[in-house]
């Protein structure tokens, strides 16, 4: 077990980097690297969640997992497919946002369908340690540490240092998503968009039984690199939520909100196919761009505004003025006026007009100049 000296030293490196502006890539090396000096791992998987669905946006992988097929198809059934006490959604909502199958499970590790049909069988994992990213009622990501048969399992004490750090992931990815806003990278194919659906029909188990070009052209889109290829987890997670839906598992059909590395963001959603035979639990997702007031909220979200603070920021997206903000809310306009002046600290922003064009750059600026649809939004 680490030292008390060495588990503060990793909490204020953990602490630090959060705040230190870093994109999320570098954020998410710097602290899972460093966590490592305190709760040793030989394999980690971390993801990104939609704060309002907690789908999987993104995933990274570190230590013997990169040397491995990682079986992300595989991985995003179980994950969303099905129920088990230490599931980033159970964790989500727990009283404690960190837990261990060998904790939880009373040294009988193989009640985790995760453990015995993907961790032990694939990878040699015997014990799997999680953690979400929580601040508040917010979670914005989540991370898996794992360790081998030869090493001794997640204790209590190194569980409950985890769960100390779940607000600084959070600010962490939150500062790691404003970092990226402002950024586009070059489009590789000049940037042009297909015409068409972009819809994709998933088969049996994780089978892509078809796929648009457009959907197969958004899918690579969100591909952490270039080459990166389709994001495996992502797709398999909405399909494994959607099975659960179509079983009366959950009420709600998975939708998530992803972004490129064009800087758009799109919208994806599943659903069950009616079918029998052999198309029995086949799943369609489609990929859309989404609108402006579909991101607004997340984006707004990641600058760790107060719920007063999100209020305000909302009528200033709206074009309210001052003081009707403040009859609005049953403020004053000194009031709003101190508000205004946290939310533009938060923002990194001087004025309304920067506010604005922070909050709807993302969305706007990569498609300025093209042509505006019937539906008053760019086309292409």
């Amino acid at each position: 077990m680490a030292s008390t000296l060495t588990r503060e030293r990793v909490r204020q490196d953990v602490g630090v980097v959060a705040q230190a502006g870093l994109d999320l890539d570098s954020f998410l090396v710097e602290a899972v690297e460093s966590l490592r000096r305190a709760v040793p791992w030989v394999s980690a998987c971390v993801g990104t969640h939609d704060p309002r669905t907690l789908l999987l946006t993104s995933d990274r992988k570190f230590g013997h997992l990169l040397t491995q097929d990682p079986r992300d198809d595989e991985f995003g059934l179980l994950e969303y497919g099905s129920p088990e006490a230490t599931s980033f959604t159970e964790l989500a909502t727990a009283e404690r946002p960190a837990a261990g199958v060998f904790l939880q499970t009373g040294g009988d590790v193989e009640r985790s369908m995760r453990i015995a049909s993907y961790h032990l069988l694939h990878f040699g994992h015997a014990d799997e340690a999680r953690l979400v990213f929580r601040e508040g009622t917010e979670v914005w990501g989540g991370m898996g540490l794992m360790r081998g048969a030869d090493d001794r399992p997640f204790d209590n004490a190194e569980i409950d240092f985890l769960a100390s750090l779940a607000p600084a992931f959070a600010r962490g990815v939150r500062a790691g998503l404003m970092a990226r806003l402002a950024e586009v990278d070059e489009p590789e194919d000049g940037g042009t968009e297909l015409p068409g659906p972009a819809v994709v029909i998933i088969g049996a188990g994780y089978r892509i039984a078809q796929m648009t070009p457009t959907a197969e052209h958004r899918l690579r889109e969100l591909a952490r690199a270039p080459q990166g290829g389709i994001p495996v987890a992502l797709l398999s997670g909405l399909v494994g939520a959607a099975r659960r839906y179509a079983r009366g598992e959950s009420t709600v059909l998975p939708r998530c909100r992803a972004r490129t590395r064009l800087g758009r963001w799109l919208i994806l959603q599943a659903g069950p196919l009616s079918s029998t035979g052999d198309h029995d639990g086949d799943v369609v997702i489609t990929i859309e761009e989404a609108r402006p007031p579909e991101i607004v909220g997340l984006v707004v979200a990641a600058f760790g505004l107060t719920p007063r603070e999100r209020d305000v920021t909302q009528l200033v997206l709206q074009g309210v003025g001052t003081q009707e903000i403040g009859r609005t809310l049953h403020l004053s306009a000194y009031t709003v006026q101190d508000h205004l002046k946290a939310v533009f600290d938060k923002a990194g922003v001087r004025s309304r007009r920067e506010l604005i064009a922070r909050v709807f750059f993302d969305q706007y600026v990569p498609r300025m100049g093209g042509e505006i649809g019937p539906a008053g939004w760019y086309v292409g």
